[in-house]
């Protein structure tokens, strides 16, 4: 059973490869100083470049977790991920509403994708 961690720091890996199953941290934008359509786009990349090192794509997420700051920002962050997610491969999602770590951060994205 080999478990492998990237981008391990003090309290946590960016992400974890177990039995051909990747498992990424909350995701969350570099530059708060964006909007939602702008953190949302920050977000989705950095997913995007995790699970290409993983050896991934966005097509192959089992499950996704978004958590907002403010579910008035639903629609600015669905427009972002409907132009991101690829066509009949819509993963299973759920968003929540909730205080995030950071000032400033409107939109964390957690992943679980296959390899």
């Amino acid at each position: 059973m080999s478990i492998q961690r990237f981008h391990i720091g003090k309290r946590l890996s960016e992400m974890v490869i177990h039995n051909n199953t990747i498992y990424l941290a909350g995701q969350v934008a570099e530059d708060t100083s964006q909007d939602i359509t702008g953190q949302t786009q920050q977000v989705l990349m950095a997913i995007d470049r995790l699970l290409a090192e993983a050896g991934s794509d966005k097509s192959k997420i089992l499950s996704t977790t978004i958590y907002l700051t403010d579910m008035a920002e639903f629609p600015g962050m669905n427009a972002v991920w409907d132009s991101w997610v690829v066509e009949g491969h819509t993963p299973p999602r759920a968003t929540l509403e909730a205080k995030l770590a950071k000032h400033g951060y409107k939109v964390e994205i957690q992943v679980i994708a296959a390899q």
